[in-house]
């Protein structure tokens, strides 16, 4: 873009609505690290202005700004005047990515093979967490971190390289048949969405939520091949490319036929739930992507929407729950994960102070902004550790990695879990058996 030039995709109504009130300075995470304008909703916002009334170009200060944002929306839940701030955060980011703003040879391979390849073709995903399951599980990266090989390479690749999540032997698929029936007559008919990383680090996760769901009378689908829901690519600046994985989700799963199609991951279920904005004016998928996200539906809405079974098994410990930000700001779903953790016999859950400021992972945030991502884990664990519990429950895979990855420097450091995870145990202490099971699973 030349000088001058302004972001014509940014939808104006939006910039206006914001009345520049600074209700939202205090819940963000980089304001209140910095206290910096500039660093705030508002402050951003007055950018993206500024840019889109021609006073000022989309530079790469402005792109980096853009990106240095964690997009944990905790402003939009503090907006009085309800300023669509995750629909002008992705447009603007998308925005300095076309400008080319951020452009560099490096940056433009590895967006390529990430969310252009790796992230559009599940099985090419899947290929390669069984190649970094093998690494891991052959003991080559215990060598590799004994012998201190990482500190070899370029400083961001270290840290990558340090992040790398455990990978499961078994994957979604591997685990969960394409369609499981409950016990009796079905009460409804669900689709289970099984993600990209989630699918290889936390399958069981997925296991747990297919066991509840059948717990509580749902007739389970979950596709043995599933594409990623776009959550990365819109969050990251590539709208086009989470329009295509939009149209293929549509494509592959019915949501006329469903009652409801379930997510247990906060970030895609955000995303999972804009299908018919990121696809408006398509004729051909309108009607069938406004079906869509009227189906989508959290695990822990779900449960409490369709009166869940309370649990009989007993689970005596200490827990406490940390609100992933697109859960909790991005969806509104505070109250439903704590009723879930509520209704399990002998856990006692403790409240976490600032259990909705974000714990930093925000996606990719900790691999592209790691001092920030960092000063915010930290913060996280420390009042994590603060209340004594034995359990953390969070809903999100991102969440769930950063801050085990946190705990695990700290002596005895607490389980990390999802709550659906929790619930699953429940059940099966309490004797439910998984149909055609002769076990309790």
């Amino acid at each position: 873009m030349s000088s001058g030039e302004t972001l014509e995709s940014l939808d104006y109504s939006i910039l206006q609505q914001c009345m520049h009130c600074g209700m939202c300075l205090p819940t963000c995470p980089t304001y209140d690290a910095t206290k910096l304008e500039q660093h705030s909703p508002r402050g951003r916002i007055s950018l993206m202005r500024a840019i889109a009334d021609g006073q000022l170009s989309p530079t790469r200060a402005f792109g980096e700004e853009m990106s240095y944002c964690l997009g944990c929306l905790a402003c939009e839940t503090a907006c009085p005047a309800g300023v669509d701030y995750a629909h002008l955060f992705e447009t603007a980011r998308a925005d300095a990515e076309r400008s080319g703003a951020l452009a560099n040879p490096a940056r433009r391979l590895v967006r390529f093979l990430t969310l252009r390849l790796l992230f559009t073709h599940p099985r090419w995903l899947r290929m390669t967490g069984r190649i970094l399951r093998l690494y891991q599980a052959s003991g080559a990266q215990a060598l590799i971190r004994f012998l201190r090989l990482p500190r070899l390479l370029p400083p961001r690749l270290r840290r990558w390289e340090a992040m790398t999540p455990p990978i499961r032997p078994e994957f979604s698929h591997q685990l969960i048949r394409p369609l499981e029936r409950p016990e009796g007559k079905p009460g409804h008919r669900v689709a289970l969405l099984t993600g990209c990383i989630q699918d290889l680090a936390f399958s069981e996760i997925h296991r747990d939520t297919a066991d509840v769901l059948l717990a509580n009378g749902c007739e389970v689908v979950t596709l043995p091949v599933q594409p990623c829901c776009g959550s990365l690519h819109a969050h990251n600046g590539d709208p086009e490319t989470a329009a295509v994985l939009a149209r293929r989700w549509l494509d592959l799963l019915d949501p006329f036929g469903l009652d409801a199609i379930i997510t247990n991951s906060a970030g895609c279920g955000s995303h999972l739930r804009s299908y018919r904005r990121l696809l408006a004016g398509d004729p051909v998928y309108d009607r069938r992507a406004e079906e869509w996200d009227r189906k989508i539906r959290d695990i822990h809405e779900w449960l409490v929407e369709i009166g869940f079974v309370p649990p009989r098994g007993e689970i005596r410990e200490v827990a406490t729950y940390h609100d992933a930000c697109h859960l909790c700001h991005g969806q509104g779903i505070t109250r439903q994960p704590r009723q879930v953790l509520a209704s399990i016999p002998g856990l006692r859950v403790v409240d976490l102070p600032e259990s909705e400021w974000c714990c930093g992972s925000a996606g990719v945030y900790n691999l592209t902004q790691p001092e920030m991502a960092d000063r915010l884990r930290n913060r996280k664990v420390d009042h994590i550790l603060s209340t004594s519990a034995r359990i953390v429950a969070t809903a999100n895979p991102g969440c769930h990695l950063q801050i085990e990855g946190g705990l695990a420097s700290r002596p005895c450091p607490p389980r990390v879990t999802h709550p659906v995870s929790l619930l699953a145990a429940a059940y099966r202490r309490g004797g439910w058996r998984r149909p055609g099971s002769s076990i309790a699973s």
